[in-house]
């Protein structure tokens, strides 16, 4: 640890000591619970196992302020480095039990000894998830531009060098203990006219296929789609249907990714989730939340609801017996909060999804859509929805040796305090990017 906090937030004992005081109120509110659930027959211990069993990987991005296209402001003790990053992430880890799991950016975490890097996540009881790849900013030293695309530039020396990238990240996770390479490009047009649409993704086609062939035999591609931004008039990979015909066109470990933020509005997201279960081409989620054209909002902020219907096609998916094992990952800007809060806020509020969506009666909605009886389908939906399920998540951290109110903990350990003292403030305030 390179700081030293009036208290360390990932000390048990100092975990402990924070639990003490709230203990005995969780547990009635826990007994009352369940005995309200129990009149319903369901299990509330049984629930509370399959929440702490949980997790969500973290974005190294995340623990640092984000940007918007005009400007960012920087925190105090943001990290400095990945080897910082991935403190910051063990703090969220700590307090939420949720969050085992980070999820790096290349090259913006590169470093020069990734054996050093993955015996320190080791050491803060953290392993490594996707890694990400990045062609849609031009990097120092770059020998050519992405300016007018990567994998799908008309240059073919241009796609060689990103696809020589990406296989760089799949030699990096390699020795972190990924399993996974995150894909997501900006290429595409802002002009009618400005490029060829058809060509745009046969080339595509031809750069992803040279990444596939090389995976390990375990890893598995998840190919992201987003609407638009920065290619504001056509994008290459720019929804779901997109990503579906790439992932069936490369082969069985191309899968799609879906983030929250990426669609159009008013866009039923549940449903592309529940077509890709049906194609078994889905692959995991980038968890945030949108209200107009950001996408990197906290999960859960926006529209709750519609984050817990997503996570009710995945448990209904469950239900069925349908196998799946999608990627779990975070993907969020934090610009006016403090991003270890903002990323402890997501983590529980992707755990309060899973424990409503738990607690649908599975049998009773399936009924009432046999008999269309539209009413009592839906209520068989809000009526988990809107069941106060804080003492199942703060149990569940309990059971993980968490914190049993995160935030009110990582306030008092004065960790960004500490943290302020020892890392310099960033430079800079007047550039921007996308987030």
């Amino acid at each position: 640890m390179t700081t030293t906090a009036a208290a360390d937030p990932r000390d048990p004992a100092f975990i402990a000591a924070c639990n003490a005081r709230l203990a005995a109120e969780l547990d009635a509110d826990y007994a009352a619970l369940g005995r309200q659930l129990a009149r319903g027959g369901q299990d509330i211990d049984a629930v509370t196992r399959a929440v702490a069993a949980f997790g969500v990987a973290l974005p190294s991005w995340g623990v640092g302020t984000g940007g918007t296209r005009f400007a960012r402001f920087p925190g105090p003790g943001e990290p400095r480095n990945v080897f910082e990053k991935l403190e910051d992430c063990a703090v969220v880890h700590r307090l939420t039990g949720a969050t085992p799991t980070v999820s790096l950016h290349l090259p913006w975490d590169a470093c020069e000894d990734y054996a050093a890097l993955r015996a320190h996540a080791l050491r803060l009881g953290l392993s490594f998830d996707a890694v990400n790849s990045n062609t849609f900013q031009d990097q120092r030293g770059q020998g050519r531009s992405y300016k007018f695309g990567s994998l799908t530039h008309t240059d073919a020396e241009v796609r060689a060098q990103a696809v020589e990238h990406n296989l760089d990240c799949i030699r990096i996770g390699r020795l972190l203990g990924s399993k996974a390479l995150t894909l997501w490009i900006g290429d595409g047009a802002n002009f009618p006219g400005q490029q060829h649409l058809a060509h745009a993704f046969e080339r595509y086609l031809d750069s992803a296929r040279r990444i596939y062939a090389g995976l390990p035999a375990d890893w598995r591609l998840l190919i992201e789609h987003k609407m638009y931004e920065p290619a504001f008039y056509a994008s290459v990979i720019q929804d779901w249907g997109s990503s579906l015909l790439a992932a069936q066109a490369l082969g069985p470990q191309a899968l799609c990714l879906v983030d929250l933020g990426h669609h159009a509005p008013n866009v039923n997201i549940e449903m592309i989730v529940a077509r890709l279960i049906h194609a078994g081409r889905l692959g995991g989620f980038h968890f945030n939340d949108s209200k107009y054209g950001d996408d990197d909002l906290d999960a859960g902020s926006i529209d709750p609801y519609r984050l817990f219907l997503v996570f009710n096609e995945l448990v209904d998916a469950e239900w069925r017996g349908v196998p799946l094992k999608p990627a779990h990952m975070l993907d969020q800007s934090h610009n006016v909060t403090d991003p270890i809060e903002s990323l402890m806020a997501s983590a529980i509020e992707l755990t309060r999804a899973l424990a409503q969506a738990l607690l649908v009666d599975r049998a009773a909605l399936a009924d009432a859509q046999e008999r269309n009886d539209a009413l009592l389908a839906t209520q068989a939906l809000k009526r988990a929805f809107t069941t106060d399920v804080a003492p199942i998540l703060a149990r569940a951290r309990l059971a993980r040796g968490a914190a049993i109110d995160p935030i009110a903990a990582y306030r008092r350990s004065g960790y960004r305090a500490a943290c302020a003292t020892v890392r310099p403030a960033a430079a800079g305030g007047t550039g921007g990017g996308i987030v």
